[in-house]
């Protein structure tokens, strides 16, 4: 009989992507991935550390197991990613029925360390060097990638995926912890990503996104000299039969290259969308924060990425309440958001991270209901500007890569004929719409009859898919296929 595999995420794509790798490799072993913790064999957590809350979350549910563990020694609990790479003795304190704790560097050997926890009944710990233990080859070493071993059950739908690009980053921003517990920043070979979307064109994918810390920081040296960057993956990897829609995130604005602009201009199924966390609208902020930019500069980036790329939607984040953020810190935080014409911005409050150089040089002197009104405050600015932008979109007929029944209607009791859909637009706009749900994975044309700050509301212009001509495309692509293929050594169509 299978053995019972259950796992719990929380955190960002990559350990969404972390996670169906996971259950790809265990799938291997003969694992079944069920959805209740306490009927499971093996229960995984993979954690992020990036703010307090969501360290607290996955303590609470290793709280609620102890006593499970405790009347069922022989199941094997583990936790994954971020949090067991900085905090292995900690969890192994706060959560002594652990049996796996291990770094995201190490997620590849998880089926070897199940088999030593059933073998020997011991504890077991799989971690990367820290970046201070040994030189940069060696920690890049310990943070071993096997992105081939793909889940498609664990994906966002059967036709979208994620595609880790490169791992790590070396930015160090003051308020995070990802440089210490993902390790050094490293590009993965243009070849095996290649490889890797077409197998999941094969799978029936139609939509990838390529992740990375800073994923327009990507680049990789060629054997023959030449340095290909994401501009030139974008273009390798455009004409992958099957392939619709190519998203990147998340961009760093010091690395947003012309270059780059123009690929996502010129390439057709690369959309038009762009994810560039900006943090704060102060420069003093920034400058604590070490973003290595200023105000000014993002606002140029701003107008450059829209002057090239006419049509483009941008989104941000920022952190409010991080140290010494003043009033009038914030309020040029609010006129950042007010003024910039952002799609969407995620807002989070500042928490304290053991390990970073925010934590260690200043003091977290923001109380936190300040921290919890500044971050509402700027969520209703930015609502206000998103439901104009909105408002702009109605009449508008949009292409939307349609993902499933909408939340509304998986509440409902199954029935026959039209339900209501939901999908994206190229620029990641949310569409809901009614519809029959065999159009799923498909492209249809939706027009915008009403809007919300959060959501476009519109009716199916046609039923039938929107296929894309493989001469008209052609036709496009050629221009920008000279332009970067003759560099990467590909055919020119």
């Amino acid at each position: 009989m299978a053995k019972k595999l259950y796992i719990e995420t929380v955190g960002c794509q990559m350990n969404v992507l972390d996670s169906e790798l996971v259950v790809g490799s265990l799938r291997r072993q003969g694992y079944e991935l069920i959805h209740e913790a306490t009927e499971a064999d093996v229960i995984l957590f993979n954690t992020c550390s990036v703010r307090q809350h969501a360290e607290d979350k996955i303590y609470s549910a290793l709280g609620r197991l102890r006593s499970h563990k405790q009347r069922h020694p022989g199941k094997i609990v583990g936790v994954l990613g971020c949090m067991a790479q900085k905090d292995q003795e900690l969890i192994r304190r706060r959560a002594p029925h652990v049996d796996i704790v291990c770094g995201t560097g190490q997620l590849a050997r998880l089926p070897e360390l199940i088999a030593e926890v059933e073998k020997t009944g011991r504890p077991q710990l799989a971690l990367s060097l820290d970046r201070q233990e040994a030189s940069r080859l060696d920690v890049e070493r310990s943070f071993a990638s096997y992105d081939p071993l793909r889940e498609p059950s664990m994906r966002p739908s059967p036709y979208q995926a994620y595609v880790r690009i490169m791992i790590g980053c070396d930015k160090f921003c003051t308020y995070c912890i990802v440089p210490q517990v993902r390790g050094p920043e490293q590009s993965r070979p243009p070849e095996h990503i290649a490889a890797e979307v077409r197998q999941l064109a094969g799978e029936g994918c139609k939509e990838v996104t390529l992740l990375g810390q800073t994923v327009n920081s990507y680049k990789h040296d060629r054997a023959d000299g030449r340095r290909e960057r994401l501009a030139d993956l974008l273009a390798r990897i455009h004409d992958t039969a099957g392939i619709e829609r190519i998203k990147f995130i998340t961009n760093f604005p010091r690395d947003m290259s012309d270059d780059l602009l123009d690929a996502v201009r010129e390439l057709p199924k690369v959309c038009p969308y762009l994810h560039v966390p900006v943090q704060s609208g102060c420069n003093e902020v920034l400058k604590r924060m070490k973003r290595l930019y200023t105000v000014e500069y993002y606002r140029d980036m701003l107008a450059r990425c829209r002057e090239r790329v006419p049509g483009v939607a941008i989104s941000s984040d920022f952190i409010v309440g991080f140290c010494g953020e003043s009033e009038a810190s914030f309020a040029r935080s609010c006129d950042l958001v007010a003024t910039a014409g952002f799609k969407n911005s995620f807002i989070f409050k500042y928490s304290p991270r053991p390990g970073t150089k925010g934590d260690e040089l200043y003091a977290d002197d923001v109380p936190e209901e300040v921290k919890k009104r500044r971050n509402n405050e700027l969520l209703a600015i930015q609502n206000k500007v998103s439901l104009a932008d909105h408002l702009s979109r109605i009449g508008e007929v949009v292409e939307v890569l349609v993902e499933g029944p909408s939340k509304t209607a998986l509440k409902q009791e199954p029935g026959h004929g039209p339900i209501q859909l939901t999908g994206r637009t190229r620029t990641d706009h949310i569409v809901v719409f009614e519809g029959n749900p065999r159009l799923t994975g498909n492209t249809v044309s939706v027009r915008v009859a009403e809007a919300t700050a959060f959501t476009l509301f519109g009716i199916v212009e046609t039923s039938e898919q929107v296929v894309h001509d493989h001469a008209s495309v052609a036709q496009t692509l050629a221009p920008a296929q000279a332009k970067y293929g003759q560099r990467l050594g590909l055919p020119v169509l």
